[in-house]
């Protein structure tokens, strides 16, 4: 078994592991044990009752989370040239087509979200070895294959996140920074179940939301009672 690190004895001494809290007590758990020197990520991970490895059980989607995530998102637009200012206007780090195509396929994937047009998705495509084992690849469903890239880019600057069950049948997301309020990580938590029910696929069975479980950078884990959550 692996050595507990000091700060995790030291976490471990201020919460009870097997007990689940209430939402609002888990948060102030969280930031309470979270010590980096950085302003740590609150990430949340919700276990569900389904098979991903069947087409009519994956549960993916999107969410404009209230608060935000409170990280610097960089964005590039991959688009035609009359869309670039619009983009540019919006929000957008970079801007543009066949240059920024020809630098990630020299391997720079310096970014955290890709948006771009349907017209141009015959170009992109041939990015998909690099771009989707890093999550980067554009995709109708989340929202990044648009003619409307302004508000796209204004849409993800502002919180909004895309996620997707893992093969376990897990979605993990970040929802937040340590720096925040209780009451502003308890609105986006909240707001990321309610779409995850939204999106219960009509063929799972059985209890849906198995358990939801938070953390932030390096800190342990704590378990959140299910029920305080509002349609869980």
């Amino acid at each position: 078994m692996a050595r507990l690190s000091k700060a995790h004895k030291q976490a471990f001494e201020k919460y009870d592991q097997s007990k689940h809290y209430n939402l609002a007590e888990a948060c102030g758990i969280v930031k309470e044990i979270t010590n980096t020197k950085f302003d740590s990520s609150v990430d949340v991970d919700v276990r569900l009752g389904v098979d991903p490895r069947k087409a009519d059980q994956m549960v993916r989607g999107v969410v404009a989370l209230p608060h935000g995530t409170g990280k610097q998102v960089r964005v590039l637009v991959l688009c035609t040239p009359e869309k670039e200012q619009e983009a540019l206007d919006a929000g957008a780090d970079y801007a543009g087509l066949d240059d920024y195509i020809k630098k990630i396929e020299g391997g720079w994937v310096d970014i955290d979200v890709i948006i771009t047009m349907p017209t141009v998705m015959a170009k992109v495509g041939r990015l998909g070895r690099v771009l989707g084992p890093r999550g980067l690849m554009p995709n109708p469903k989340a929202g990044t294959v648009t003619l409307d890239v302004g508000k796209a880019v204004t849409e993800v600057k502002a919180g909004k996140i895309d996620f997707k069950v893992d093969k376990f049948g897990i979605i993990h997301a970040s929802i937040g920074k340590a720096s925040f309020d209780v009451d502003k990580l308890e609105d986006n938590i909240e707001e990321l179940l309610s779409t995850i029910i939204k999106l219960k696929p009509s063929a799972a069975k059985g209890t849906y939301v198995k358990s939801v479980n938070l953390s932030s950078t390096m800190s342990p884990v704590v378990k959140v009672d299910k029920t305080s959550i509002a349609g869980t």
